[in-house]
């Protein structure tokens, strides 16, 4: 495991502290100004397009207000990139320049990261996909014949991907229940989180081309927290015979700080034991999941947090780059940008499940927040953080939260003329 790396920002050198030298996360900031590309380091955010204008990083995109360009850059800017800013803000290092491109975190606003291009979720964490088998089915059929062999997915939208702290609507929907004889448009009454990892790809791929395993991890710039907000009782009506749609549409939330693949490297892990062969497209090649710790808190509106999650994103049956080379072996064109989607991430435990239709079993056995309410599924003014840190000697490789609250639903009219 790597050894702390000390930087002359004290806060950076704390062992709790999420964003140390050891990591250098990616976003995009602005401090009442135009959004330009940063990295956090301790609790301050360090402006890259200053350092870029002062002639102290390469020509990467930085003024811009999203990440695309310098992601689309390569692994060896990238490095590059990492090597001068480790080297600019490591102990001993401190100059006027580079202290004059910080900002307290406190004072800047944050955006999403980067354009989002695609936005591909997929199903392949193994507990979640047994856990959502068995309330449907039973748990003898719990996981459909294919699910062992491939990463399944689906195409979502990538324009309702939003950065933390954005809030959202509850969303409008066709529903039906067993019951009923005909479907009705309304507010979603089953409203659910999905506990998830986003690979941020930033090395393109061409129509037509395939890639290996070892080729799709490194075309991944890094990852984000993600949550697939779902809505349960849209998606039991509209999913067959393809699947989710405005069931998942209207809301994925993202963290604002892409964790490189560069920090992450040291806390690398294999797959779990495969029940059955992968085809050679996706076989592993090596530990290619990570140790990431994962929790999950909810509060009712004046309510404090209370955390309703723990897991590890290691539990996740297909790592990203088995996702990434399964996605383009058809030959489907992959684009700087791109965001994939891992998968509800549960555990073998109930502490472990990562969505409340799991932690709630369908709604039948209530959570209890704190304050006495209890949840089956959301309510207006409730708001979920997703929470992740890999853990070396002393130090954490960090997220930041990634936050989201319910508003009502709207009317389908409601501001048109």
């Amino acid at each position: 495991m790597t050894d702390l790396i000390r930087s002359w920002v004290e806060t950076a050198n704390r062992a709790d502290c999420p964003f140390p030298l050891n990591n250098l996360p990616f976003g995009v900031f602005s401090a009442g100004d135009a959004p330009r590309c940063a990295v956090a380091i301790g609790d301050k955010v360090l402006d890259l397009a200053a350092l870029q204008s002062a002639g102290l990083l390469p020509e990467s995109g930085f003024h811009e207000p999203a990440l695309n360009t310098f992601m689309g850059k390569g692994k060896g800017a990238w490095q590059d990139v990492r090597d001068k800013l480790t080297d600019l803000l490591r102990a001993g290092n401190e100059t006027d320049a580079v202290r004059a491109a910080l900002y307290d975190m406190a004072d800047v606003a944050m955006h999403l990261p980067f354009q989002v291009t695609e936005y591909t979720d997929f199903y392949a964490g193994r507990q979640h996909a047994f856990n959502v088998g068995s309330l449907f089915r039973d748990p003898e059929n719990a996981l459909p014949p294919n699910w062992l062999h491939i990463p399944i997915g689906y195409n979502g939208r990538a324009s309702t991907v939003v950065v933390t702290g954005t809030d959202f609507n509850r969303p409008m929907g066709q529903l039906k229940g067993p019951q009923d004889d005909a479907p009705s448009l309304g507010a979603s009454r089953r409203l659910d989180i999905e506990l998830e990892m986003g690979a941020v790809v930033g090395i393109p791929s061409a129509m037509g081309e395939q890639i290996s395993v070892d080729e799709a991890d490194d075309m991944i710039f890094g990852y984000v927290l993600l949550n697939d907000w779902s809505a349960r009782d849209i998606q039991a009506w509209e999913y067959q015979p393809l699947g989710p749609f405005q069931s998942k549409a209207f809301a994925t939330t993202i963290g604002c700080w892409v964790v490189t693949k560069m920090a992450l490297d040291p806390f690398r892990c294999d797959a779990p034991k495969r029940e059955k062969e992968l085809l050679p497209h996706i076989k592993d090649t090596g530990p290619m999941l990570y140790d990431i710790d994962l929790s999950v808190t909810m509060a009712a509106p004046g309510g404090k947090p209370k955390i309703i999650c723990e897991t590890n994103y290691n539990t996740l049956y297909f790592s990203a780059a088995q996702q990434l080379a399964h996605h383009a072996s058809s030959g489907c064109a992959m684009r700087t940008g791109d965001l994939l989607g891992s998968g509800t991430i549960s555990g073998p435990e109930k502490g472990m499940f990562g969505s409340l239709l799991e932690m709630t079993w369908g709604g039948r056995d209530p959570l209890t927040l704190d304050g006495g309410e209890t949840r089956t599924f959301l309510e207006d003014g409730d708001t979920l953080a997703l929470h992740g840190h890999a853990q070396g000697d002393g130090y954490r490789i960090g997220f930041g939260p990634c936050v989201g609250t319910i508003l009502p639903a709207k009317s389908t009219r409601e501001g048109r003329p």
